[in-house]
């Protein structure tokens, strides 16, 4: 008989207490049997015995607060009945003297570098990839839950930046233990956003057992290795994202995993719950009861102030009649602050002009045929697009940005156009570029493709960064003019309305033709009326003789 001493393994370094001692003194115990449960501020996980045998002694208690390489208990372990192979756990003195082998299923040996992984749960952190943006990007969806396998590619969460969404994949197959983020966090490139274990078991290793390599040691203490049942891990403080004081504070809260989710879910800040559990510890029934009393108080509606303007005061609508209130998508609100912060920044004046495009209009039905070989199809608004390019290389002002708070103008050698997409999810601008130096059949190829993307939520950042002027066209519903706003840092940007069949005097008598409405609104600190009318005007004529785009 032997004893052997179980120690806490690796923990991710902070100290846990014993929530649960799950055997007692006299207990047989076999390998890999789970002992007691450690609770973290964030983490659940059962410690495995690393030897097979009788208990007798137990070195902890419930309360207990433990670290790596503390002693759990002692078993005593039976020598083995096959001679020449050791116990579980327990080295021999030729092995003890020849630390580079282990034993093996049978009576051979194997190097202990072959199986060191042999059995071993191995940590590894996911970041966050290249998402096309050094700024930061909210989490609005994780895609699985701690406990969780995933495959190499599976969705781990979901980003969405002010106009698109992206999914972050696995690396690599494994098991969820611990989120790093939640949602609602902004997180960056390389930020760590979670933890995955795999069972690692080479090639080489197969015909060894899956229990833990036992490294001799004069002293025969057994050291348990990361164990599988690990639920969460605690984070290390190189791993975790930049706490807020809040979080901080609910961190310092006396709650287990499963109350803290549920926290998370209801949106409450542990560190405002009183605890009515042991040592004050919070139970989900404390949670509840918050949320009954948050819900209760009701508390008068007050103007939101921004901007040095008064807010408008909340209404209740419900007194009116029957109402169905619906979140925005953060695409909305996004939106809607961007357009206020333009609105409010940008003194605004708007020019309007019709464009005859007649004969634009004669030349795409005689392209008809060669588009649908093409599988394209061919809208005025790749012509649209062309002719601004053009327009805007020759008033290269309209295509520049001030800088340095007003003190430098930038001008931009390159033409990216950017082109307003309408979505469910709201509006969002996909970007062209290098219009100026492509065909017609070009642009309208990817204004197809890219507006796809945008209905589908599928736009990557760099894909909707860099424009130097925007159009934002409303084509069959655009009535007969408006005034779009500009999409700051641009200067300028072309509102086209709904193109209809009007008389227009010819010099002699008046003639049907069809006729585009254009608004171009423009930052007057920037674009004075001259250059927004030269402007406009090339681009009128262009429409009307689209041949003067190849001039």
């Amino acid at each position: 008989m032997t004893n052997t001493t179980i120690t806490v393994p690796d923990i991710g370094g902070a100290a846990a207490e014993v929530v649960e001692v799950l055997v007692a003194v006299g207990d047989v115990v076999e390998l890999d049997q789970s002992l007691i449960v450690l609770e973290s501020d964030k983490a659940s996980m059962e410690i495995p015995a690393t030897a097979a045998g009788t208990v007798t002694a137990l070195k902890i208690a419930v309360g207990d607060q433990l670290s790596e390489g503390d002693v759990v208990l002692v078993v005593s372990v039976e020598a083995s009945a096959d001679a020449g192979i050791e116990p579980q756990g327990v080295p021999s003195s030729e092995q003890a003297a020849a630390p580079e082998a282990v034993p093996s299923a049978g009576d051979a040996t194997v190097p202990a570098s072959t199986v060191s992984t042999a059995g071993h749960v191995h940590l590894f952190t996911v970041e966050v990839p290249d998402i096309g943006t050094d700024e930061a990007v909210e989490i609005v969806e994780l895609c699985v839950a701690v406990g969780d396998e995933v495959a190499e590619g599976d969705s781990l969460l979901v980003l969405e930046s002010d106009k698109a969404s992206m999914e972050v994949p696995a690396p690599a197959a494994g098991t969820v233990t611990q989120w790093l983020v939640t949602t609602g966090d902004e997180v960056k490139q390389g930020t760590a956003i979670v933890s995955l274990s795999t069972l690692a078991v080479s090639a080489e290793t197969s015909a060894v057992t899956a229990a833990p390599v036992v490294e001799p040691s004069s002293s025969s203490v057994v050291v348990a290795q990361v164990p599988a049942q690990i639920v969460a891990a605690p984070a290390s403080a190189a791993n975790a994202s930049q706490p807020t004081a809040e979080s901080e504070r609910d961190s310092a809260s006396y709650a287990g995993p499963a109350v803290r989710k549920l926290a998370r879910e209801f949106g409450v800040a542990l560190a405002k719950v009183a605890g009515s559990g042991p040592r004050g510890r919070i139970l989900k029934e404390d949670l509840h009861t918050f949320v009954k009393q948050a819900l209760a108080q009701t508390t008068p509606a007050t103007p939101v102030q921004g901007a040095g303007i008064p807010g408008i005061p909340e209404v209740d609508f419900a007194k009116f009649g029957a109402v169905d209130p619906q979140p925005r998508s953060r695409i909305d609100k996004v939106t809607a602050t961007n357009m206020s912060r333009n609105w409010l920044n940008v003194p605004h004046v708007t020019q309007f002009d019709d464009a005859d495009i007649t004969e634009l209009e004669q030349f795409r039905q005689d392209m008809k045929a060669e588009a649908e070989r093409r599988g394209a199809k061919l809208t005025p608004i790749p012509f649209i697009i062309k002719a601004c390019a053009v327009a805007l290389n020759a008033n290269p002002k309209l295509k520049s940005s001030l800088a340095d708070n007003g003190e430098t103008l930038v001008h931009k050698s390159y033409c990216h156009i950017g082109m307003a997409v309408d979505t469910p999810a709201g509006l969002v601008v996909p970007v062209l570029r290098d219009v100026d130096k492509k065909s017609i059949w070009e642009i309208s190829a990817e204004v197809a493709e890219l507006a796809g993307l945008a209905r589908d939520k599928k736009l990557k950042p760099d894909q909707m960064q860099g424009a130097v002027f925007t159009i934002s066209s409303l084509g069959n519903i655009g009535g007969r003019g408006f005034t779009p706003i500009v999409n700051a840092p641009e200067v300028a940007i072309l509102g086209v309305s709904r193109a209809d069949i009007q008389p227009v005097w010819n010099g002699s008598e008046f003639a049907p033709r069809k006729m585009l409405p254009l608004s171009l609104s423009y930052d007057h600190r920037v674009v004075n009326g001259g250059d927004a009318g030269r402007f406009l005007t090339q681009l009128v004529g262009l429409l009307a003789d689209i041949r003067r785009m190849i001039m």
